[in-house]
């Protein structure tokens, strides 16, 4: 850990809570069709289409809107009215409208290890939403370097790497998904910590034999992370 002179935070659901108003949303969107379908078929088609929407719309509220639409024509046999599309953009909105909620331990360790290191924000998402989200966090002031990735592949890594004049062993990024947050970052040979969240989208999931031979920290909480830095 001597080496490390960046450390990464990822924003969703390590910074503050956000899954759980996608699973809201997804549950309401459920109700408002009302097409005969129990709750996890809709989840399913929901997210067949938000995957194949990805290289698109990329991640965030506005594309899992368009989704939601998408998906209620394909349901409907495009019979839905226009009166419950209008609906369902609410429910975007709606959701684009809550109020940030910090996660435990959030701004007092980034208040420890401020000056320490050279810390920044790298997550992936909506432009425009992420900076909203970090606006109204409060949390701006902490970080030197706000990074808002198409995706966090080793390739988004790198680049990331190269534009902050460090190499891999010098960065250590933490957040709570093992696909996007630790695997690319130790394949790159640099330090991850994995603190996972109660929630987790399915695509972010791995499998067992992804993490064999793979050394990170895991973590309870993020408070634990003055622990080991």
């Amino acid at each position: 850990m001597d080496k490390i002179k960046v450390i990464a935070f990822d924003a969703d659901d390590t910074l503050w809570v956000n899954e759980p108003f996608f699973r809201d949303t997804e549950e309401k969107f459920h109700q408002l069709l009302q097409n005969g379908m129990d709750l996890d078929e809709v989840t399913k088609h929901l997210f067949e289409v938000e995957i194949a929407n990805i290289p698109m719309y990329g991640y965030g509220i506005k594309g899992f809107t368009l989704s939601m639409i998408e998906t209620a024509m394909k349901l409907t046999n495009h019979t839905i009215s226009a009166e419950k599309i209008q609906q369902i953009i609410e429910l975007g909105r709606e959701q684009m409208e809550q109020p940030i909620e910090l996660l435990d331990g959030v701004e007092q360790i980034l208040e420890q290890l401020q000056g320490k290191y050279k810390l920044i924000v790298a997550t992936k998402g909506d432009l425009m939403d992420q900076e909203r989200k970090l606006q109204k966090s409060g949390l701006l002031k902490y970080f030197h370097h706000i990074e808002v990735m198409s995706e966090k592949a080793e390739a988004d890594y790198q680049k990331l790497l190269v534009n902050l004049e460090i190499e891999a062993n010098e960065f250590m990024m933490v957040g709570n998904s093992l696909k996007s947050d630790v695997l690319p970052v130790l394949n790159l040979g640099g330090k991850a910590v994995h603190i996972p969240f109660h929630t987790t989208w399915e695509h972010e999931k791995v499998k067992d034999s992804d993490l064999e031979a793979k050394e990170y920290q895991q973590l309870h909480k993020i408070s634990e992370l003055r622990e080991i830095v």
